[in-house]
């Protein structure tokens, strides 16, 4: 799998230049890449049929390298704790992964839902920066050219995209979140060999179907002539 874009959607403070977000930046980089289809291949291959690919198994490999390889924490719980309504409130949630910094945590969601499921992670983030709960987050999802291929309207950048200046009109003293676009490497060739094949059987199936065409077309021809020597001879 790779990456094809990396936005920074909101920046306030000194987070994007420390340390931290180059080393979570570097294991997300590696995490992503690991994720390969077939397996024991280098790279990804996408079946190309229209939402048919689920996304659930892409993340699954995302979050086994996060965690087995950099110490990351799956389904982390997240506390904001805030004023919500008229009386202080403890609000409680989770992140798909989690990463301890100097600070707070920092969170990684990655999009398996529809567009609702990728306004709500990153209003989720905002909220942790409101409520200085969280250090960064970032969010994961697809390209539209890998969109067309994945479960039907799971949420991908081209229709977030309008809505960023959003999430950056919100007043904020510190805050970061990332927006990573990933995308397939290739599509799956044998797919295309098989569609081929199909081709060639209908091909096929027409020639015989012709041939069946012409021959009905003597038969009829030969009993009308045989007909036509029984009436003569009468």
């Amino acid at each position: 799998m790779k990456i094809v874009q990396e936005i920074s959607l909101i920046s306030v403070g000194s987070f994007e230049e420390s340390s931290d977000w180059s080393i979570i930046r570097t294991e997300i980089r590696e995490a992503i890449s690991l994720i390969v289809h077939p397996p024991d291949t280098s790279s990804f291959t996408i079946n190309p049929t229209k939402h048919g690919n689920g996304v659930t198994p892409i993340k699954k490999a995302c979050m086994i390298a996060l965690k087995d390889r950099f110490g990351w924490r799956l389904e982390a719980p997240v506390q904001f704790t805030g004023v919500f309504t008229t009386k202080e409130k403890v609000f409680l949630s989770k992140v798909d992964a989690a990463r301890t910094t100097d600070d707070l945590p920092f969170a990684l969601e990655w999009e398996t839902g529809n567009i609702s499921s990728s306004h709500r992670a990153l209003n989720k983030m905002v909220l942790g920066f409101l409520t200085q709960t969280l250090a960064g987050g970032i969010l994961i999802l697809p390209s539209r050219k890998l969109y067309h291929y994945l479960t039907d309207r799971v949420g991908n950048y081209d229709e977030l995209f309008p809505y960023f200046d959003v999430w950056r009109a919100v007043p904020l003293e510190k805050g970061f979140i990332a927006i990573f676009v990933i995308e397939h490497d290739q599509y799956d060739v044998p797919h295309k060999l098989n569609k081929a094949r199909r081709e060639t059987r209908c091909t096929i199936v027409r020639e015989i179907t012709e041939q069946q065409r012409i021959m009905q077309r003597k038969q009829y021809s030969t009993e009308f002539k045989t007909k036509a020597a029984l009436e003569a001879i009468k």
